[in-house]
């Protein structure tokens, strides 16, 4: 009976809930400095970064690095508000990287395809399609991945 509860609440867990994760070939410094020219090269807007093991060490704690970008294009992103504009709490798009405690370095990202399953965005599917085939591009060139 549990089993089948347990089944049942991961069935219902939305996609956008998951993180995508792709394993960086680079030391965590090396990985977070590729982020800016990626997104420079692709012509997407940096809006802020927030480095989280920075703001730790600011108030006297330790963290391993992990780093947010907050990014996007606004003609994109607008594009997905006009469908939803709800859409706008989970836009623009963010990527971690981080480091794991074995040592790992990880870039991830929430695919934008799960922003329709909480949004009313059946509108907008190519759209996500796209942003989302662009985000794991993104990411795999970020994490050092040969193409495809």
């Amino acid at each position: 009976m549990l089993t089948s509860l347990l089944l049942a609440l991961l069935a219902a867990t939305p996609a956008s809930d998951s993180l995508v994760r792709v394993r960086s070939n680079a030391p965590a410094a090396s990985t977070i400095a590729r982020v800016e020219p990626a997104l420079a090269a692709r012509k997407l807007n940096l809006f802020a970064t927030i480095d989280h093991a920075a703001n730790a060490r600011a108030a006297g704690l330790a963290l391993p690095p992990a780093t947010v970008f907050v990014f996007g294009n606004p003609a994109v992103g607008t594009r997905v508000m006009q469908c939803d504009l709800t859409s706008a709490i989970d836009l623009p798009l963010r990527l971690l990287v981080w480091e794991s405690p074995e040592g790992t370095v990880w870039v991830g990202y929430r695919d934008p395809v799960g922003l329709g399953a909480q949004h009313e965005l059946s509108r907008c599917a190519e759209v996500l399609a796209a942003m989302s085939r662009a985000l794991g591009a993104l990411a795999a060139e970020i994490a050092g991945q040969p193409k495809p």
